[in-house]
């Protein structure tokens, strides 16, 4: 029997936790479980037959932490044998009781552009692991704990390449229901879905009570199987002891609840046990499982969130200005390898109304593939809105498509043989939805009748790749009225025909109706409206055009497209006027353009604001204090409210940190050099080598003036309080991610305090709280915002 089948019975019962298990059977802290279990295979088969025996369905190998980079930390370079190994271990426990699921853990490194592991080497790394899982016979994948949507998708494209067995995908969510990166559930889905997972959903950081709400807002969307794998309950230290509280019973309980929203594969993340498992398999045993509610979807995704297309939702916005035809500034810069007005005109967009960015990047003589991975990379970390990518280079597409960490829409695949060949099987690896140009090898048909059968052609072969009709955007192709008066007329009829008969999304780009005539903008306005009347989806227009997009979101609320007129109200109520005729009438000044510059994680612009500022006769001094440190301050002031995200919260750290080196001449130069408030010596301790965390509190304290000390990870407490004694710091920050490694940090303190250390402490990582830090004598921060706040509490109070 396959999974699938099995899925279509019945919920499917996934095990429990695995690391305190091993630690319960004598895995000593700080070492590889992977390794060590290779060298006691005994112990690890006899876990896995235990959850066997509780009921579990699915056991997943001990493979969570054995990609090359993690097996490296500890001196171990074959990362196919010691994988190949593990799966033959489980699989010799299971005896044919359950499936096999290779498991595949993250890194400890965010990808690009979110952090620097390159996408294609963490591909690498990841189909490295997968083959020695495949090797070792495993019947299905398992991507888990996944903070970053890149790095996921790395790891869903590296066994994709490989094979197409069943493959699920769990990220892990904050309290908010967001990832670390800012990725709502529902845009973890569309991204995850369409490139290939065969079942999503979410395990670790949450209790099944919490968990419960993840699922439910993802079922409406999914046309996959959905999974949970939560906590039992949220760690408590007890007696110097990590303690998860839920007992077995209420989890069950849980557990069947996760069922009813939608939950298709149920299991037990930290703190679980095989006690959890049975009384799970119990409630579960006779429920029936939830099949998706839909088999496809018109969606879109960026790496904070999805775009939901249907007849219901307003006319999407396709903003067109990213585009360098006509555009010398852009050409320019794009040609030197400047991606700064391209931020800017994406910026503008979001906040003038787009939907979707249309991104071209196309001038004579540059490299496409370059600049339009460049491009993809600037605005996924930038830009909450989706992306339509617009070339003719299928370089530049595959790159992109690649490296997008969301669901874009290709622009676009028409009749022409080369292009069918060559580009439909692109969209498909990518899950990319894509615009149909109804133009083939002869030329544009004049008549809807002659364009509706290319599209029907072009259809049918997309379906054969697994395409659905939600899966394309017809264009309408409505040509020049100045040459052809009856050429709106006949894209107005594939819209009506897409609409209805068809039955699926359709777009114009405006403002070619109006080409060769004088006030094109009323011709585009009224073209505007006579494609809503008809059912056009989306929109190719300049969203600086403030008269038409008001006419649109008027519209929408006429045609149906606006439910309670919410957008139209929002937009025209008296307080949003108010706003923008104030922000319209204000002039921004070259230092308001330096906050700016750090606000928005400008990197290229930093320095030649800078230089200008001082030029005209700025301090250093007042531009540090008065500009720079406000504006990295307000960064951390919304990433604490949850409005930045941990993209921009570096962008706006290593913009700082350029500006400052920039400055720091200067400020030497000055009597009043800026002043370090002190030193702080940070670490990551014993056994944890996870140190994403540690590294973004680094960088928030030196660009707040605290002069840093970065021992790294994997740190024994002798050796921390050894570079104590060396350095003696002002504070010591103490990182921990494992409930397996956080009561390292007790011993760290414990000692300096032995040793007649008196500086203070400050400790945070994923599973820390304020009552862990308490208990052990040191300081809570939540985060590197957070964590500068406590510092200069901490500094304060010593003055």
């Amino acid at each position: 029997m396959k999974i699938e089948e099995l899925l279509n019975k019945r919920a499917v019962v996934l095990d429990g936790a695995m690391g305190t298990e091993l630690q319960k059977r004598g895995m000593p802290s700080g070492v590889s479980p992977e390794l060590w279990c290779t060298e006691n295979p005994h112990v690890i088969q006899g876990i896995h037959e235990t959850y066997l025996d509780a009921g579990a369905d699915v056991i997943y190998t001990c493979t969570f932490g054995g990609n090359g980079l993690k097996l490296g930390q500890y001196g171990f370079s074959d990362t196919f044998e010691i994988n190949r190994k593990l799966a033959v271990i489980a699989k010799k426990a299971s005896g044919g009781r359950g499936f096999i699921a290779g498991d595949i853990g993250p890194t400890g490194q965010f990808v690009e552009p979110f952090g620097d592991l390159g996408f294609d080497d963490a591909v690498a790394i990841f189909k490295e692991q997968a083959r020695g899982l495949l090797e070792g016979g495993v019947d299905l994948f398992v991507i888990e704990t996944m903070i970053d949507i890149q790095e996921a998708r790395a790891a869903l494209i590296a066994v994709k390449e490989l094979t197409d067995i069943f493959t699920v995908v769990t990220m892990t969510y904050e309290k908010d229901g967001l990832t670390l990166n800012g990725t709502d559930p529902v845009a973890a889905l569309v991204t995850l879905q369409s490139l290939g997972a065969d079942a999503v959903g979410c395990n670790c950081s949450t209790g099944p009570e919490e968990m419960k709400g993840l699922i439910a807002a993802m079922k409406p969307y999914a046309t996959i199987p959905l999974v949970a794998k939560p906590n039992a309950g949220m760690p408590e230290l007890v007696n110097g002891r990590t303690i998860f509280n839920m007992n077995p019973e209420k989890f069950a309980y849980f557990g069947k609840e996760l069922a009813s929203v939608g939950g298709n594969l149920i299991g037990g993340c930290c703190g679980t046990i095989p006690d959890h498992i049975r009384a799970l398999k119990e409630v579960l045993e006779k429920e029936e499982s939830k099949p998706p509610l839909r088999t496809s979807i018109s969606a879109l995704s960026s790496p904070r969130r999805a775009a939901i297309f249907s007849k219901e939702n307003p006319v999407a916005l396709i903003g067109e200005r990213i585009n360098p035809t006509g555009k010398k500034e852009l050409q320019r810069e794009l040609l030197e390898g400047k991606v700064t007005l391209v931020q800017k005109m994406a910026g503008e967009q979001a906040r003038e109304g787009a939907d979707l960015l249309d991104v071209n990047v196309g001038v004579a003589g540059i490299d496409q593939e370059k600049t339009m991975g460049d491009v993809v990379k600037l605005l996924a970390a930038t830009s909450e809105l989706p992306l339509v990518i617009d070339s003719t280079d299928l370089g530049a597409i595959e790159r992109a498509l690649r490296l997008y960490p969301g669901r874009a829409l290709l622009n676009s695949i028409s009749g022409e043989k080369e292009k069918i060949e060559r580009l439909l099987p692109l969209a498909a690896k990518y899950g990319a939805m894509f615009i149909l140009l109804p133009l083939d090898d002869t030329g544009v048909p004049e008549r809807a009748e002659g364009r509706i059968d290319i599209i029907q052609d072009v259809y049918e072969k997309a379906r054969s790749l697994g395409f659905t009709k939600e899966d394309i955007v017809v264009d309408g192709l409505v040509m020049a009225l100045s040459s052809n008066p009856d050429a709106p007329g006949e894209a107005l009829k594939m819209v009506e025909w897409c609409s209805g008969e068809f039955g699926s999304l359709s777009v114009l780009g405006l403002s070619n109706v109006s080409f060769g005539m004088p006030e094109r903008k009323w011709l585009n306005a009224a073209f505007l409206t006579m494609a809503m009347s008809k059912g056009v989806s989306m929109v190719i227009a300049n969203p600086a055009d403030e008269g038409l997009v008001d006419l649109k979101i008027a519209a929408d609320v006429l045609v149906k497209r606006d439910r309670d007129a919410s957008s139209y109200i929002s937009r025209f109520s008296k307080s949003a006027k108010e706003v923008k005729s104030a922000t319209l009438k204000k002039e921004i000044s070259l230092t308001e353009r330096v906050t700016s510059a750090i606000m928005d994680g400008s990197r290229e612009d930093i320095e030649s604001l800078l230089r200008k500022a001082i030029e005209s006769g700025e301090r250093a001094e007042r531009l540090l204090q008065e500009c720079m440190i406000p504006a990295i301050t307000k960064v951390g002031q919304l990433f604490d409210r949850r409005e930045y995200f941990l993209p921009q919260l570096l962008a706006g750290a290593e913009t700082m940190k350029r500006g400052v080196a920039f400055l720091d001449p200067y400020l030497r130069e000055g009597e009043s050099a800026a002043e370090k408030k002190g030193s702080v010596l940070m670490a990551t301790v014993k056994g944890d080598i996870h140190d994403i965390g540690k590294n973004i509190v680094c960088l928030m304290l030196d660009n707040h003036g605290f002069d840093v000390i970065d021992l790294g990870k994997d740190l024994p407490a002798e050796r921390i309080v050894e570079e104590i004694k060396r350095f003696r710091p002002c504070i010591v920050g103490l990182s921990a991610l494992m409930t397996t490694t956080m009561v390292n940090m007790r011993e760290v303190i414990e000692r300096a305090k032995d040793e007649g250390i008196t500086c203070s402490f400050m400790v945070g990582g994923a599973v820390v709280n304020e009552k862990y830090a308490l208990s052990i004598g040191a300081h809570y921060a939540k985060d590197g915002v957070d964590a500068v706040r406590v510092a200069e509490d901490l500094r304060k109070g010593e003055q």
